[in-house]
């Protein structure tokens, strides 16, 4: 009997602690916020990173001790995650603000997920129509669809992968063309951050002619040279209209 009338004492005692304890009585270093600052919100525990969201406590019952409830009542991240707003409203020290802030954050975290999910099936979709890139024939079908108002000049990089396969395919500049304009900086970013082996370069010509300009013939020049130093090889160049296109590599002007 003694030692169970110790144990209710030593609980009592710890729950009065817990009690009183706050945030602000951590060291500055063990705080939510400054370790999210300092080590980046995937280091924080479930119950700091709720606590940031609730932001308070109720008197007697400080933030963090409020989220450990949280977990403990729904059992887990997502089970809070699927609580109704009236679910939440019942915990005790959590009202309407609360709970509406831990609805709102949740839904964030839902459509994040829903974006990058059709992000994914959007990518596998143009990674299965476009499977490998063989012929300019192709690579003018992929460009031509992308454009909507021919009436301005278009510059497109399509990434492609060490056996040709198309990984992506980026629009670089919209506007009048020029040696200045098109710049290696902009059009190897996005290879690199595809992991491109190689690169096809395309642009329109509003006026309906495919033949190259002074200046495609500069950018081209440019841009295989940058390439080459850069180990991205680019394959071809196409220009392109609504009617028809011009391959470099077919012309021998690669």
């Amino acid at each position: 009997m003694t030692n169970q009338s110790n144990y209710r004492e030593n609980a009592d005692t710890v729950t009065e602690k817990a009690k009183i304890f706050s945030v602000r009585d951590l060291p500055k270093s063990e705080r939510p916020r400054e370790r999210l600052l300092e080590h980046g919100a995937g280091k924080l525990s479930s119950p700091e990173v709720l606590s940031l969201i609730l932001n308070t406590g109720t008197k007697g019952e400080p933030v963090m001790m409020l989220s450990q409830k949280l977990l403990m009542q729904f059992g887990s991240l997502s089970g809070i995650m699927n609580a109704s707003i009236e679910d939440l409203k019942c915990v005790k020290g959590l009202g309407e603000v609360k709970a509406t802030k831990l609805i709102a954050c949740f839904e964030i975290a839902r459509r994040a997920s829903r974006e990058e999910t059709e992000y994914i099936k959007k990518t596998e979709s143009e990674k299965k129509k476009f499977s490998a890139v063989t012929s300019p024939d192709e690579l003018y079908k992929i460009v031509k669809d992308k454009i909507i108002n021919f009436s301005k000049e278009h510059f497109y990089v399509i990434s492609l992968d060490i056996r040709n396969n198309f990984i992506g395919i980026d629009e670089i500049s919209v506007g009048t063309l020029t040696a200045s304009l098109v710049h290696p900086r902009e059009t190897f970013e996005s290879a690199i951050r595809r992991h491109a082996a190689h690169i096809i370069i395309a642009h329109n010509h509003p006026s309906g002619e495919t033949d190259p300009s002074d200046d495609d013939l500069k950018i081209t020049k440019r841009l295989v040279d940058a390439g080459r130093i850069m180990g991205i090889e680019v394959l071809d160049h196409i220009i392109f209209t609504n009617n028809g296109y011009l391959s470099f590599k077919e012309k021998l002007l690669l």
